[in-house]
C-alpha cells in the first residue's frame, strides 16, 4: 500500500501500460478494418465497425467476472488469468476464416483484457483516494493516451510490411512484455486482511453495496453516456476520414493529432484537479462537451460535411473536454467504493460499457455520408450527462444544508 500522497512513476507507468494493451488492441486495428472485412467476406463495410464495438462488449461483461474475484483472491493472479483468455482469443482471431468467429474472438479479447483494464483502476483505488486519486488517474490516462497517438500508424506500418494478422501478433508480444514487467515489479495492492471472503453471493452482495452509493451510480451513468458517444467516433473514424474525406493515407496522423488533444487535457487535469476538485472540473467539462456538439449541429444542420480543418477543430475541442472527463468520472464513481474496489470498478465498467455499445452501434449505422449523426449523438448524451450532474449537485447541496 502506497502513501496517500506519494507519487511513484513506475507504478503510474505500469498501470498505464496495463490499460494500453486494450487501446493497442482497438486502435492499431483501425487501418486494417477494410482488409479484414475483405478477407472474411464482409459485404457491408458498416459491419466492420463490429470489430471495434464488440471488444467493448467483452470488456463490459469480463469485468463482472474478474472484479469480484480480485476482491477475494487479490489483483495480481486475476490479471494473469485475464491475459491467458486474451491469448486464446487472439489465436482465434488470426486463424479464423469466418467473420462471425472473428467477432467471437474480439468479444473474448475484450473479456480477457477487462482484467488488466479494470484491475489497474482497482489497484489505483487500493493505493490512493480523493482528489489525489483523480490526479493519479489523470496521469495514468495521459500516458495511456500515447498509445492511440501511435497505434494507427503502427497498425498501418505492420499491414504494409506484413499483413493484418501481424497486428494481432504484435499485440500479443507487447502484452507478454507488460505481463513480465507486472510480474517482476508490481507488489500486490490488496492486503490479505482487506480481502472479502469468496462466497456464492459475493457478486450479489457487492452489487447491492454499489447501488447504495447513489453518486457512484450517477457518475457511472454519465461515464456510459460519454463513453458511448465517444465510441461512435472510434468505430466510425476510419469510415469518416478514409471514405467521406478520402484521406486514407492521412488517417493515422489525423487520429494521432486528436488523441493529443485528449492527452493535453488529461495532463492539465492532473495539474489542476487537486486545487479545484474533480467535481467542479468534471461538471464544467461536461457542459463544454454538450455546448460544442450542439453548436456543430446548429451550424451544420443541413448534413453537408464542413472542410476537414473545421471538422478537426470541432473534434479537437470535443475531445479536449473528454480529456477532463474520463479520469474524473471514474474517480468520482470510485471514491465511495474503496472497501469494494474490485467489484466497484467492475460494475462501474460494466454498466458504462453495456450502455455505450448499443449507443455506438445504433448511431454508427447513420454515419454513412455525413458526420452530422455523430454530433447529434454527442449532443443528446452530452445534455443527458449535464442533467444527471445537476441532479447530483442539487442532492449534495441539500445534504450539506
Amino acid at each position: 500500500m502506497q502513501n496517500n500522497n506519494t507519487f511513484k512513476f513506475e507504478f503510474v507507468a505500469l498501470m498505464a501500460s496495463l490499460m494500453s494493451i486494450v487501446a493497442l488492441s482497438i486502435d492499431a486495428l483501425l487501418p486494417a478494418l477494410p482488409e479484414i472485412g475483405s478477407a472474411l467476406g464482409v459485404i457491408n463495410p458498416a459491419n466492420n465497425q463490429l470489430l471495434i464495438t464488440m471488444i467493448f462488449l467483452g470488456l463490459g461483461f469480463g469485468q463482472l467476472i474478474f472484479g469480484p474475484l480480485s476482491d477475494s483472491f487479490g489483483r495480481k493472479p486475476i490479471v494473469y488469468i485475464g491475459f491467458v483468455v486474451f491469448i486464446i482469443a487472439s489465436i482465434i482471431c488470426v486463424t479464423t476464416k469466418s467473420f462471425e468467429m472473428m467477432i467471437l474472438g474480439r468479444i473474448l479479447q475484450g473479456v480477457g483484457l477487462s482484467s488488466p483494464r479494470s484491475l489497474s483502476i482497482s489497484m489505483i483505488r487500493d493505493s490512493y483516494s480523493g482528489n489525489y486519486m483523480a490526479k493519479i488517474l489523470s496521469i495514468v490516462v495521459m500516458f495511456f493516451i500515447l498509445v492511440p497517438v501511435v497505434a494507427p500508424t503502427l497498425g498501418q506500418f505492420l499491414i504494409h510490411l506484413y499483413n493484418w494478422e501481424s497486428v494481432f501478433y504484435f499485440n500479443l508480444i507487447f502484452g507478454v512484455l507488460i505481463m513480465i514487467w507486472f510480474w517482476l515489479r508490481q507488489p500486490e495492492t490488496l492486503e490479505k486482511d482487506k480481502r472479502i471472503k469468496f462466497t456464492s453471493h459475493l457478486f450479489i452482495d457487492g452489487t447491492k453495496e454499489f447501488f447504495k452509493h447513489k453518486d457512484a451510480v450517477a457518475f457511472t451513468f454519465i461515464s456510459g453516456f460519454i463513453t458511448g458517444s465517444f465510441m461512435v467516433y472510434l468505430s466510425t473514424s476510419q469510415q469518416i476520414f478514409q471514405e467521406q474525406y478520402n484521406l486514407a493515407d492521412m488517417f493515422p496522423y489525423i487520429f494521432a493529432s486528436l488523441a493529443i488533444s485528449v492527452g493535453l487535457a488529461t495532463f492539465l487535469n492532473s495539474r489542476f484537479v487537486v486545487k479545484y476538485g474533480m467535481m467542479k472540473i468534471a461538471y464544467v467539462s461536461c457542459i463544454a462537451y454538450a455546448v460544442i456538439s450542439v453548436l456543430y449541429v446548429v451550424i451544420f444542420s443541413s448534413g453537408e460535411n464542413p472542410s476537414i480543418a473545421i471538422l478537426l477543430g470541432f473534434f479537437a475541442l470535443q475531445f479536449f473536454a473528454v480529456g477532463f472527463l474520463f479520469g474524473n468520472l471514474r474517480a468520482l464513481a470510485m471514491q465511495p467504493l474503496g472497501h469494494i474496489a474490485g467489484i466497484g470498478a467492475a460494475i462501474n465498467g460494466f454498466i458504462s460499457t453495456v450502455m455505450a455499445v448499443p449507443i455506438a452501434n445504433y448511431i454508427g449505422n447513420f454515419v454513412t455520408t455525413s458526420v452530422l449523426p455523430l454530433f447529434i449523438g454527442f449532443s443528446i448524451f452530452g445534455i443527458l450527462s449535464v442533467i444527471v450532474f445537476i441532479i447530483v449537485k442539487k442532492k449534495v447541496r441539500l445534504v450539506n444544508t
